[in-house]
């Protein structure tokens, strides 16, 4: 009698194959650009620490206690290691490179996080800063009213098309293709918000109309966290709030607005706005 063979489960031959065919199973299940970039990275980062993890699953093992234990690591920065690495050690015992996971039994670490605490004449301040008379200047503005509004994530805000905002409603869609989590929402805004985006939009050329994002930079190309940390840097060397000390795990550009969000009391916050 004849077998029949559906499928050849080959396992990779090398760490360098694992992660390419890991990273393209991660995009057919349509996990972000930024999440594909933090695998690749962090991955990299070990094998590139420790070369000699590649030999043995003995030398495996140690090389990620080590990467884990390091001297002064931050509960976030673990944490991040520790998830990133164990899903793509899942992935290959799954597909039989390595017989276990190294990483099983480790445990993510609490974060306390950092409090912060910002007063109602900081915010005014800050929000004030900009000079809405430039386009840049209107356009961060703007930005800090949608930020305090509805707590957007930074590169969903800069994704966002003319289509995607709906002044009649007061709310900004963002769809599943520009949401870090693959799931579309919709955020509601408060007029002041909604009439500033109107403002921005009305004072761009008729050529950038369909083609440039909402908040764009002055040549009409898509702002980028990069731009954004240094416009966000010089508000806070303004305000005298050190934003280049901060630790890295605590350098998001959007950092100093979150604080704002999560520590400032939103209805006397909305009430500044009336």
């Amino acid at each position: 009698m004849a077998v029949r063979m559906n499928k050849v489960k080959r396992a990779p031959a090398t760490v360098e194959e694992a992660l390419d065919r890991f990273i393209t199973w991660k995009k057919a299940n349509r996990i972000s650009d930024q999440t594909i970039l933090d695998y690749t990275t962090h991955v990299n980062l070990l094998f590139k620490r420790y070369p000699d993890a590649k030999q043995s699953f003995d030398q495996l093992e140690q090389a990620v206690v080590d990467n884990l234990g390091q001297e002064g690591i931050k509960p976030a920065t673990y944490n991040n290691r520790l998830v990133y690495l164990r899903t793509f050690f899942n992935w290959c015992m799954e597909h039989g490179m390595i017989s276990d996971n190294p990483l099983n039994g480790f445990k993510k670490r609490k974060d306390e996080g950092r409090h912060v605490s910002v007063d109602e004449d900081t915010l005014a301040r800050l929000i004030a800063l900009p000079n809405r008379e430039t386009f840049a200047g209107l356009r961060d503005y703007t930005l800090f009213l949608l930020f305090l509004d509805c707590g957007i994530r930074p590169k969903e805000a800069f994704s966002l098309d003319e289509g995607d905002f709906h002044p009649r409603a007061r709310e900004i869609r963002v769809d599943a293709a520009k949401a870090k989590t693959r799931v579309s929402r919709t955020l509601p805004l408060s007029p002041m918000t909604v009439e500033a985006i109107q403002e921005l939009l009305s004072v761009r050329p008729n050529e950038w109309s369909g083609k440039a994002p909402i908040f764009c930079t002055n040549e009409s190309r898509p702002l980028n966290r990069h731009t954004w940390g240094d416009r966000v840097e010089m508000y806070c060397k303004k305000l005298g709030t050190h934003y280049g000390h901060m630790h890295y795990d605590m350098r998001s550009p959007l950092y100093f607005y979150a604080a704002v969000v999560m520590h400032l009391d939103y209805n006397r916050c909305s009430a500044m706005w009336i």
